[in-house]
């Protein structure tokens, strides 16, 4: 048979920087090698077309341009000039490709072929392709076949996001929940005993600052007595203040390192500049005002070694308010992406992170600087590595972790409630699981009730309510419109060992 080639003139004109054809396969562990392979077939076959491929854990391709992982407002912008979306049966995914309104091209992934671990992407695409959501296929020839039609044919594949909505949305409602509640592979621990003549890895320690500094140098001093053999390099980011040079050590198995916040004002920008600034693949954070016990790092360490699949292990803490300490330890060894979804989880606290470096610089990007006022950073840095795969996590407290009434965030309500608020827009999958979508609501009525707004408030405690009814947070935003301080109740609270 004779190999057809058909001829295409770019959507965009030969001076546009847009790819024709967008392709993504997710960020899920398991390759998709045989979508990548049929669609650099496709690029092959027409090489006047640009076309891109976010190939996630799959083989990059040889012939199309390709990209490991793309931040995600890159990834919906280039989606959004394409002539033609192709991605894997992943909700997410395809939402976002509505979102730029652009009706995607999916291929499922096959759990026979080893790209899933089960079939509910199968089960899913027949839906999204009964409800006329997306264009399904299952061969390389029907690949190739939709995206010359949507290359010539524009307007079939496109829809407007503005009016993306109604009844067919509950396709992409219930396969986005079927994808959610889907179990990630979660590995048995394992340990790995040192061989002869090995050396412990090197680990950088990124501690943000801003005017404590009496805190800051009982946080250095625990760095330093940490019980670990290999060398600990400590950088701290002075975010918005007069830098300490005094602080700075250069020699010996724990120097410290004193640098700016280089990029984004805010707590994000100063983690990301201690991250950028590493030269080690393993990188902690710690608060200024937190305090590592003696065998943390260690402990992570020992199981970072052992299983070279897992990207980030966090620990317990034990809160210290008012002189009050209380124990916060989850009794799990992996935490998941929905774990995540549906509870903050406070027990995986930044201070206690510890993270392979390429797992964010090259993988899912450094810690948001999006985020209003950096509030919530480490819950979202949470969730992208999740994504990617399970969080270990040590059972047992590691971490000193001060709650004080000098919090930067204490009383920021309205800072709080437009971070709170970019979360669930960042991350729509809070709407099919109402344990969290509640949460979060409930949060964002606290925090517009404690700033004074009223209305507002109630508006969102009846949202709050409406998705999970006994959701408690909704009781005491409550409280607050009637009048009890909010302080009352975070103090309450926090003498517990819990927050809002």
């Amino acid at each position: 048979m004779t190999e057809q080639t058909t001829s295409h003139d770019p959507p965009h004109g030969d001076d546009s920087d847009h790819p024709d054809v967008v392709v993504s396969v997710g960020t899920d562990h398991h390759a998709f090698d045989r979508l990548v392979r049929w669609v650099d077939d496709y690029a092959r076959r027409h090489p006047d077309l640009r076309v891109l491929v976010q190939h996630g854990h799959s083989a990059a391709p040889s012939r199309a341009t390709g990209s490991p992982f793309l931040p995600g407002n890159e990834l919906s912008e280039a989606m959004g000039h394409a002539g033609a979306v192709v991605c894997h049966g992943g909700p997410g995914t395809v939402i976002q490709a509505r979102s730029a309104g652009r009706l995607p091209i999916v291929v499922a992934r096959d759990p026979e072929l080893d790209e899933h671990v089960d079939d509910h992407q199968l089960l899913f695409v027949d839906r999204l392709e009964e409800a006329g959501r997306a264009r399904a296929c299952s061969t390389a020839q029907q690949l190739h076949a939709l995206i010359d039609k949507a290359l010539s044919s524009p307007e079939d594949f496109r829809v407007d996001p503005a009016t993306d909505s109604g009844p067919d949305d509950a396709a992409l409602r219930a396969g986005t929940l079927i994808d959610l509640v889907s179990e990630q592979e979660t590995p048995e621990p394992r340990t790995r005993p040192m061989a002869t003549g090995e050396e412990w890895p090197q680990v950088t320690v990124v501690v943000p600052t801003r005017d404590r500094p009496e805190l800051l140098r009982h946080t250095l001093r625990a760095v330093a007595e940490q019980d670990y053999p290999g060398r600990i390099t400590a950088i701290v980011v002075f975010d918005n203040s007069r830098p300490d040079p005094s602080l700075a050590l250069a020699e010996g198995e724990r120097p410290v390192q004193v640098v700016t916040n280089s990029l984004t004002p805010g707590l994000a920008g100063a983690r990301n500049t201690g991250v950028l600034a590493a030269d080690t693949e393993l990188v902690a954070f710690c608060d200024d005002d937190d305090t590592w016990m003696p065998d943390k790092l260690r402990a992570q360490v020992e199981i970072l070694r052992a299983e070279p699949e897992t990207e980030m292990v966090c620990c317990g803490i034990r809160v210290v308010y008012d002189e009050v300490e209380s124990e916060r330890v989850l009794d799990r060894t992996h935490v998941t992406y929905r774990d995540l979804l549906g509870s903050r989880l406070t027990e995986l606290h930044p201070s206690s992170f510890l993270i392979r470096r390429s797992a964010m610089v090259d993988g899912c990007g450094t810690v948001s600087e999006e985020i209003p006022g950096s509030y919530a950073e480490d819950y979202e840095l949470l969730l992208r590595l999740a994504r990617r795969a399970p969080i270990r996590n040590i059972p047992e407290a590691g971490v000193r972790v001060l709650w004080h009434r000098k919090s930067f965030f204490s009383e920021r309500w309205q800072t709080i409630s437009t971070a709170l608020r970019w979360l669930l827009e960042k991350y729509p999958e809070f709407r099919v699981v109402p344990r969290g979508y509640a949460r979060i609501a409930g949060q964002i009525a606290f925090a517009e009730a404690s700033a004074g707004q009223r209305r507002v408030a109630l508006r969102w405690i009846g949202t709050t309510l409406r998705t999970r009814p006994f959701e408690g947070r909704a009781l005491l935003a409550f409280l607050v419109v009637c009048g009890v301080p909010p302080g009352w109740i975070l103090r309450t609270l926090h003498l517990r060992g819990k927050g809002v």
